[in-house]
């Protein structure tokens, strides 16, 4: 029997499937920021149950072990997106506890002992200095009384005592240390750019007494973007830089800089968060690395010599982060069918031994949609790229004839980039008879520099473009209904979908998660580290009024006549509430029909499981009643405003 003879028949959109909103909340484990101490892994797991608290999580022997028990919540908000919220050293941990900013000490066996002060200082990207007992990290000073914070690079002695070693710079990311403690490196930039635009990286002398001497510039500038400074163990400077037009890897020597492995492929990423690691050193003469070619990962072994790239197999195409020592890498890897996961590969034999899943017991395989990598014209004769997700289900399928909605994803930053590795949420959608989009306009990284600044200038406008061409090139191939289009997006990408329902007739209807309305209020709002980024992506501030007056689209709510529904966390700093609420009153009071779900305790992204099962359900809720569809028996009914029933 064929599974077509087995599927029944029904409407896209009304499949039972397995995986519910609870499942979505519930299933996956948030993993991040991993670490390898001798023969310890450590990582960094989200606990949606527990409000979104996160914990730093060990495995020792085979036994796994939390170093940071409830209420401790391992995270810090240095640039607001946060990252590096944790070091450690021969059992030693130390971390920024997110209620009060303050850092912690946990020697082995022992319980978190705080060591700063309580003010209103924030710290991240911790290195170890234990031959002068204290850590050095980014430091960002909200007690100064200036408009923003002031960022340096500060010791921190196990005593309490701080001192700067670094300031002047408006940013600071990547303090390393030399193995012999005797040069540290680090990066910094300043307004008006982002870290992916232009990035310097310095070395400075340290004196016996900890303080620097001789800083120096390596290499960097306004248009060479630089990132993850590392030392070799034979004390050699490594870094990635993009001045080729990629981000690709170089050894500093002997006041030279040389390439490693010229090629078009991006060892390196957008510094959205400190503490990532796309390299490290099996020894001084190879590096075990991971690549971005055509939006995949891929790992593989450099010999730093003979600058030789050689692949290693594994079933992963993205890989997150990596951490390597002499035996073993450490990877937080995911694919289409394996969700987010930690991984050791032996970089001799390739035997690779999964350790955490952030999904425990994934769905029937029959249930899960595996995407297709594709490229597809768009505006001005320029190419986009994305996963297209067709709808799967064991037991359903389309009757004859009828084509599914499509749901396209503007995926958020915007200098961020869409993955193909398994997401649950996405799966909710497919399931049930969607299919999915997931788009990487220009502007997304993970295809080089030019096509990052694709969107110079262009933000409002060319993700837009990319984001209908996907959805009318699938239209136009006969694979998704060209009358049931829908567009969805978070932050940046909220701005995309409103952008696209104001703009253009594509889409029949669209959700915002904490989007941007208002470019304006973007910018008096924002917080120290985007505060120019729209300088970039739209104009200098001497030009800004009218193109912000024309690509915010609180200013064209005439022409919005698409329905909307809105998700916002109160407590986002970000996009604050305001951004929603002033788009959410223009629509009501003109007719239109919408719905505005807002949630306590939530920032710029949900960590509650039931926000989660809260947002989904309602946006669920929300097509179907669009589409003229019965909510299916146990979806909760859904409030939306100048709907004609």
């Amino acid at each position: 029997m064929t599974d077509a003879i087995r599927k029944q028949a029904a409407p896209c959109g009304t499949w039972t499937s397995p995986i519910s909103a609870s499942v979505v909340a519930a299933g996956a484990v948030p993993l991040s920021q991993i670490a390898l101490d001798g023969h310890d892994v450590l990582w960094l797991a989200g606990r949606a149950s527990e409000a979104g608290r996160t914990t730093l999580q060990r495995l020792r022997a085979g036994a796994s072990a939390e170093l940071t028990p409830s209420p401790f919540n391992v995270r810090t908000r240095v640039h607001e997106y946060g990252g590096g919220a944790y070091a450690v050293d021969g059992g030693t941990v130390w971390f920024s506890h997110f209620a009060d900013n303050r850092l912690y000490q946990v020697e082995p066996g022992g319980e978190p002992v705080c060591f700063t002060r309580e003010e209103a200082v924030r710290y991240a990207d911790f290195v170890p200095d234990r031959a002068r007992n204290r850590l050095i990290a980014v430091r960002e000073d909200h007690l100064a009384g200036e408009a923003y914070p002031v960022n340096t690079i500060c010791a921190v002695g196990f005593d309490g005592v701080e001192s700067i070693l670094v300031d002047g710079n408006d940013f600071y990311a990547a303090p390393r240390l030399s193995p012999d403690g005797r040069h540290l490196a680090w990066l910094c930039w300043d307004h008006p750019r982002m870290p992916w635009q232009g990035t310097e990286l310095w070395v400075a002398d340290v004196n016996p007494d900890g303080s620097l001497v001789d800083g120096r510039l390596i290499a960097g500038g306004i248009d060479e973007s630089i990132c993850q400074p590392e030392w070799s163990p034979d004390g050699l400077l490594h870094f990635v830089s993009d001045r080729s037009g990629w981000w690709n890897l170089y050894r500093f020597e002997d006041g030279v800089v040389h390439p490693l492995c010229p090629r078009e492929a991006e060892f390196g990423g957008p510094q959205w968060n400190f503490g990532g690691s796309m390299y490290g050193f099996i020894s001084s003469d190879e590096i075990i690395c991971t690549y971005i070619e055509d939006g995949i990962s891929r790992l593989g072994r450099l010999s730093t010599r003979g600058c030789l790239l050689t692949p290693i197999e594994t079933p992963y195409q993205e890989i997150r982060e990596l951490r390597v020592s002499p035996d073993a890498v450490l990877v937080l890897a995911g694919s289409p069918t394996i969700a987010l996961e930690l991984a050791l590969i032996d970089p001799h034999s390739g035997k690779r031994t999964v350790l955490v899943q952030s999904i425990a017991q994934l769905p029937p395989v029959e249930n899960l949609s595996v995407p297709q990598s594709i490229r597809y014209p768009s505006a001005n004769g320029r190419s986009a790229y994305a996963f297209y997700y067709p709808p799967a289900n064991a037991q359903f399928e389309a009757p004859a004839g009828e084509l599914p909605p499509l749901i396209v994803i503007g995926h958020g930053g915007p200098t961020s980039m869409a993955t193909s590795t398994l997401k649950l949420a996405t799966q909710f959608w497919t399931s049930r008879g969607f299919a999915v989009l997931d788009v990487n306009y220009g502007g997304s990284s993970g295809f080089g520099r030019v096509y990052r600044d694709l969107l110079k200038g262009q933000w409002g406008v060319l993700d837009v473009e990319d984001c209908v061409a996907g959805a009318r090139y699938l239209a136009e191939q006969g694979t998704v209904d060209p009358e049931r289009l829908l567009i969805r997006g978070s932050s940046a990408g909220g701005l995309t979908t409103l952008n696209a329902l104001t703009f253009h007739d594509v889409f029949k209807a669209g959700a915002s998660y904490y989007g941007v309305s208002d470019l304006a209020g973007l910018d008096a709002d924002s917080h120290k580290f985007e505060s120019h980024y729209n300088e970039y992506l739209i104009a200098p501030k001497a030009q800004a009024q009218a193109v912000y007056q024309a690509r915010s689209p609180i200013h064209h709510t005439d022409a919005l006549k698409r329905p909307m529904i809105f998700f916002q966390g109160l407590d986002d700093k970000v996009v604050p509430p305001q951004q929603s609420e002033t788009m959410v009153n223009a629509l009501r009071a003109r007719g239109v029909p919408v719905a505005y779900l807002t949630l306590e305790g939530e920032g710029h992204g949900f960590r509650k499981a039931e926000s989660v099962v809260r947002t989904l359900e309602a946006e669920l809720a929300f097509y179907l009643r669009v589409f003229g569809i019965a909510l299916p028996e146990g979806l909760p009914q859904l409030e939306i405003e100048n709907l004609a029933a």
